[in-house]
């Protein structure tokens, strides 16, 4: 027999083998080949950022969407000649709404970017290693 208990947010749905036994009748909505923003990537064939990219990874929405995309748009949009050095005072805004929300927002503590440093070593190491097998 199934039934579902509720714990607190939470949903659990017990189900049996019987449950199981039969084909599921469910039927999947097609995805819409029209639809702009589905598998496009970062930036649109129109050149205009898709804010919907999982690639974002939500920074879009939240409590610090707006200046994340302020930013953003920015640099994406900067023709300086060192791309984005007119989007300092965005990039200072979204970081200092970051720092409001910590828990959201975690800051890179130090042992984070010593093991950063570290890979990045590492990988300059190999990649000397393989130049220096090819041209020998």
């Amino acid at each position: 027999m199934s039934y579902c208990r509720q714990e607190g947010k939470d949903r659990i749905i017990f189900a049996t083998k019987e449950d199981h036994e039969t084909p599921s009748s469910a039927e999947l909505v097609a995805d819409d080949p029209d639809d702009p923003y589905e598998e496009q990537g970062l930036i649109l064939p129109n050149g205009d950022i898709n804010w919907n990219c999982p690639c974002l990874g939500g920074m879009a929405s939240g409590p610090c969407g707006e200046q994340f995309k302020s930013a953003f748009s920015c640099f994406h949009y900067s023709t300086e000649e060192i791309k984005g050095s007119d989007c300092v005072d965005q990039f200072r805004a979204m970081q200092e709404c970051m720092q409001k929300y910590p828990d959201l927002y975690p800051q890179e503590d130090e042992n984070d970017e010593k093991s950063s440093k570290d890979l990045e070593a590492a990988s300059m190491e190999a990649s000397a290693a393989k130049e220096e097998k090819r041209s020998s």
